[in-house]
């Protein structure tokens, strides 16, 4: 964090910039350019403002999916391309681009390169970058295509060839990005008890939140005892949260006549497993979230801050983040000194970073949060549902995105950025961060 890349004199002066913001501004960047696009007569079948194309390109950037215009009706074919051009921008990242290109140009990858990618990849070494973006886009391509496939023979006899090669390519990027666009205005809520449509969307979703460096370890390693403790960690913890949730929201949502009530057994287990996965910040519904109970909303709330894993397309604090806290909570009830986990211990250093990213991220949530209640007249839970959905970029609402003022809108602009760059990333990117050779002596607080 500590390092800062010089750029180009600039009337005698030299500008300094961290990792993180070079990042953040490489996020605006390319939001501002996904703004001007969708703001071309050709890219809509209907007026839309500025404020709205910065609302969509953000959205697609930060691959989130709350939109104020319907995307299937209100922009042109080209407009959702832009828009699935962006998702893919978005999910990916930009360094993995910029690196791919530099290597197809043949040219080496410099120690700066590096460091932005590590920043980009919120990795902890400057080894194996390089290595890990080949096996990112390969495995990328290779999951899309194999996505694209099974979803064309799915959807093409219902459209035709072409609408239906169409649906199925905008809704694998949008998945696999963890995106949450989708070209109709109720979502998959048609396929609730599809099961090729439910197990390629959650498959693409799932795989894209589990995280790049899961995805690059499981690639190298073939045993579950050679993997990485992060990998571990994912495995096992998005494992047993996704069942958790699946129960949870089976039972709570299996009477409600306006969701599961009404539908056959097998749909009602289809339609609950796909909202227990879906708010991992994936934002695709195949039921409609604003007829949900109470309970199953606050559940949804929680996955949606908890969100994906690091360095994956999704968002929220991370699972891992979630974990080392818990299991850090244990250790001290416990009244032991070191976390332990898989016969691993978690540095001190990695809870103090989860402990700041949980109260960083609590603070944005009740801030936008704030700022809501007295813009915005609408349900107090509607609102904190669509704050978390911005910050986990999940996409999920209660029906409420359109409805909003533009000040409300231009709040939760803000909250997509920070929840895709990160708020630990923001943080450093506004702040130096100095070390200090002075050791002060201890005394004590008292706490609880």
């Amino acid at each position: 964090m500590g390092k800062f890349f010089s750029f180009t004199k600039w009337k005698g002066m030299v500008i300094h910039l961290s990792p993180p913001q070079i990042l953040a501004i490489s996020f605006l960047a390319l939001i501002l350019i996904g703004t001007g696009l969708l703001k071309i007569p050709a890219a809509s079948n209907a007026y839309i403002t500025w404020l709205d194309a910065l609302f969509t390109a953000t959205s697609a950037i930060t691959v989130t999916g709350l939109v104020v215009v319907d995307t299937g009706m209100d922009y042109s074919v080209f407009g959702q391309i832009v828009i699935m051009c962006l998702i893919q921008l978005g999910g990916l990242g930009l360094m993995t681009f910029a690196v791919l290109i530099v290597m197809m140009l043949g040219k080496k990858i410099g120690l700066q390169q590096r460091i932005l990618i590590q920043e980009s990849f919120n990795q902890t070494s400057l080894g194996g970058l390089v290595r890990l973006i080949k096996v990112l886009f390969i495995f990328t391509i290779a999951l899309e295509s194999i996505a694209f496939v099974i979803l064309s023979i799915r959807w093409v006899p219902e459209f035709g060839w072409i609408e239906g090669m169409y649906q199925s390519l905008f809704h694998t990027i949008s998945a696999y990005n963890n995106a949450g666009f989708s070209l109709w205005s109720d979502g998959l809520t048609a396929y609730v008890g599809d099961p090729t449509v439910n197990i390629v969307i959650t498959g693409l979703f799932i795989t894209g939140g589990i995280g790049f460096t899961v995805i690059a370890d499981l690639w190298y390693k073939k045993s579950f005892k050679k993997l990485a403790l992060h990998t571990k960690i994912m495995i096992v913890g998005t494992f047993l949260i996704n069942i958790f949730a699946f129960i949870l929201i089976f039972i709570l949502e299996y009477a409600n006549p306006a969701t599961l009530g009404t539908l056959p057994l097998s749909d009602k287990l289809w339609g609950a497993y796909f909202q227990a996965v879906t708010p991992r910040t994936a934002g695709f519904n195949s039921i409609d979230i604003g007829s949900m109970t109470t309970p199953s909303i606050l559940l949804m709330i929680l996955l949606m801050f908890i969100g994906a894993g690091s360095a994956s397309t999704g968002s929220g604090i991370k699972v891992t983040t979630f974990l080392v806290m818990v299991f850090a909570t244990v250790t001290f009830l416990r009244g032991r000194s070191e976390t332990v986990v898989f016969n691993r211990t978690i540095k001190t250093q990695t809870i103090i970073r989860a402990l700041a990213i949980i109260v960083i991220s609590l603070l944005a949530v009740f801030v936008v949060l704030f700022t809501l209640t007295i813009t915005e007249d609408q349900p107090f839970l509607a609102l904190l549902f669509e704050v978390v959905s911005a910050f986990g970029t999940v996409g999920l609402s209660m029906g409420i995105t359109a409805d909003l003022t533009s000040i409300g809108k231009q709040v939760i602009i803000i909250m997509m950025f920070i929840g895709r760059i990160g708020p630990l990333t923001l943080a450093f990117s506004l702040a130096k961060p100095k070390k200090s050779p002075i050791r002060y002596p201890d005394e004590e607080i008292f706490t609880g």
